[in-house]
């Protein structure tokens, strides 16, 4: 993989705007970047390195948009950044060391929980309904932030699904929750490109010119988010995880 093709560069730009069209909302972008990336024939670790280098210009971009419009809620990113930062350093690291088959069982419970209980509650998230909440929910929260950065640098897909039911949880509407979640995404994918970056798997022109892209796909998906709300995000967050609980269950067939 040391040539680059530019036959097989322009197809990952397609791919990436695309994938950082629906990142930028809902999460999930990794469905379509991921698997391009595999497909060109490069090493599953190349591909995650490859790919964090992208998804980290789009994330940043979607954070700029979400944040310029008020729809991202400082204090508590500020929080828990560092926290999603840590995490996924330590989850990029530990890659090769741990078992994926069994994060995988686990995340096909739990996104079949999270789509279920996110379709019954059919007004969830189209208002705020920010709740105060005392010093243990506080401290399980910033636990989360820290796992699922710790699961983002690891293993990665639903990430972006979890964050956004956990600030629904905290009362938060659809776009503001989808704006939270971005900028964590963006501290987790920050400390799993570090870790990448030291192990050398990255192969930074492909990365770099779909980062590019995922700029400009990031720009598109997130005005969307912030004109249409939570009448647009809510469907394209169900259909989103309707589609990572089917991978996972498919992969876990076809072991």
């Amino acid at each position: 993989m040391e040539h680059y093709d530019p036959g097989t560069m322009l197809f990952l730009v397609i791919a990436a705007f695309i994938a950082s069209f629906i990142d930028s909302t809902v999460g999930g972008g990794g469905l379509i970047s991921t698997p391009s990336l595999l497909a060109t024939g490069m090493p599953v670790s190349f591909a995650l390195g490859t790919n964090k280098v992208a998804a980290m210009m789009g994330s940043f971009t979607s954070v700029v948009a979400f944040w310029g419009a008020g729809k991202v809620q400082k204090r508590v990113v500020f929080y828990l950044m560092p926290l999603s930062f840590i995490g996924s350093a330590l989850g990029a690291y530990v890659v090769y060391l741990l078992p994926a088959e069994i994060m995988r069982n686990i995340i096909v419970v739990l996104l079949v929980a999270v789509a279920a209980y996110t379709y019954r509650r059919k007004d969830w998230g189209d208002v705020a309904n920010i709740k105060k909440f005392g010093t243990i929910v506080l401290l399980l929260t910033a636990a989360a932030a820290f796992a699922l950065g710790f699961y983002d640098g690891f293993f990665g897909p639903g990430t972006g699904s979890f964050l956004i039911f956990g600030f629904l949880f905290l009362g938060y509407d659809f776009v503001t929750a989808a704006g939270n979640a971005k900028a964590l995404n963006f501290a987790s994918g920050a400390g799993a490109l570090v870790s990448f970056a030291i192990s050398g798997t990255i192969y930074w022109v492909y990365g770099l010119a779909m980062g590019v892209s995922m700029v400009f796909g990031a720009i598109f998906g997130s005005r969307m988010a912030i004109r249409h709300g939570a009448n647009y995000v809510r469907p394209l967050y169900l259909v989103v995880t309707s589609l990572l609980i089917g991978k996972q269950i498919y992969e876990l067939l076809c072991k």
